[in-house]
């Protein structure tokens, strides 16, 4: 069997060497060459799957270890009986992790209190519902929009319109869709942002296209009290330089670049490959995780609450690095601009998540239990 893979998926040989030759191909440059003998092709969210690509090949799997498939050319894989696999959530706490550093950035620019603010999460799927979760624990008030699932659901959501009204926060979550009663394409385009609140903070660790990013460069520059997050743009690994310079953080879709999440998201394609092949998995991801470098914090109860939970949520990680790293990255070149993107990823540090995180906290104190809890850490 031959096992056709992008060169950034971890622990491909821990999973996947006992069923055969695995060849690894920066993710970009997959093309029909070198699928044409492949049986089995695992990528991430940057290789087009489609029928150029696969057409003539002996593909009949297609593992994507990523949540989103819009770079899967559905359609197509049922037409020609070739089974198919994402990894829906893997990476979801690692995309709350950088929110949660996001708004901690924001606070401190703009001197506001996040508990007084109102939170709009647009999309509650894996990435959303998370994060709503968390919000809510920690006694914020948020509003949430998603349309297909209202439609399907009911239940307590708003309309775009009335989440841009009411909340001070946006966050983008929802999958890419070009087309249909519920297309994300631009679903924040002039109109809309142009409705955001004063002293508002967008983040958009989704899909670039779901924001026009045109629009937005355009109202940043006409309106400095808005505050823009984006890990994701409309034509990377090409980004917009002059928005990038009016974003307060602007990263390379490293949102959810998690070593726990990357490596979920291969255990879980590996479970679905062992599953279509009707064979019992032999190789768990919890035997090959290492441990924590953080093993635990240690809290007084006498804590400020809001000091507690930066300092929780930043000794784990804090997005500031990777702003950092990516703008020292950004070239007026646009080849030299699409290496160093994708050289950002390749090469992104080793970087936890929270959840499971262990804190103990000396003395009684119920608000900084409930504050743990809500991030998803372990009070010892």
């Amino acid at each position: 069997m031959l096992i056709v893979a992008d060169e950034n998926i971890p622990l491909l040989d821990a999973f996947f060497a006992g069923f055969g030759e695995i060849r690894r191909y920066p993710g970009r440059s997959i093309d029909a060459e070198c699928v044409k003998d492949a049986d089995v092709l695992l990528v991430r969210s940057v290789t087009q799957v489609d029928r150029q690509l696969l057409e003539g090949s002996r593909v009949r799997f297609v593992g994507t270890c990523t949540i989103g498939t819009d770079h899967l050319a559905l359609d197509y894989f049922a037409e020609a009986g070739i089974h198919w696999s994402s990894a829906p959530g893997c990476n979801a706490r690692g995309v709350v992790d950088y929110v949660l550093g996001s708004l901690l950035t924001l606070a401190e620019l703009d001197g506001e209190n996040l508990a007084e603010r109102v939170y709009g999460v647009v999309g509650a799927g894996q990435v959303g519902e998370r994060l709503v979760r968390v919000l809510h624990g920690l006694g914020w008030k948020v509003l949430v929009c998603d349309p297909p699932r209202q439609a399907a659901e009911g239940g307590d959501f708003v309309s775009l319109e009335t989440l841009l009204e009411q909340c001070d926060v946006i966050s983008l979550h929802t999958p890419l869709q070009r087309q249909g009663a519920h297309a994300t394409w631009h679903l924040l385009g002039s109109e809309q942002l142009a409705r955001l609140r004063p002293g508002a903070w967008l983040i958009n660790a989704s899909r670039g296209p779901v924001v026009d990013n045109l629009a937005l460069r355009d109202l940043l520059l006409a309106r400095q009290d808005v505050h823009a997050v984006l890990d994701v743009w409309e034509r990377e690994p090409e980004v917009d330089l002059e928005l990038a310079d009016l974003c307060t953080l602007a990263t390379p879709h490293i949102a959810g670049y998690s070593l726990d999440g990357k490596q979920r998201g291969t255990a879980q394609i590996y479970q679905a490959f062992c599953d279509w092949r009707g064979e019992e998995a032999q190789v768990q991801l919890a035997d090959l995780l290492p441990g924590p470098a953080l093993a635990q914090i240690d809290l007084n109860a006498s804590s400020d609450p809001a000091w507690a939970l930066a300092t929780v949520c930043r000794a784990v990680y804090d997005p500031r690095r990777d702003d950092a790293d990516f703008r020292r990255s950004l070239s007026e070149d646009p080849v030299a601009q699409r290496a160093t993107f994708d050289l950002l990823r390749k090469h992104y540090p080793q970087r936890r998540e929270i959840e499971g995180l262990a804190v103990r906290v000396r003395g009684e104190s119920a608000q900084l239990a409930q504050m743990v809890s809500a991030l998803g850490g372990v009070v010892v």
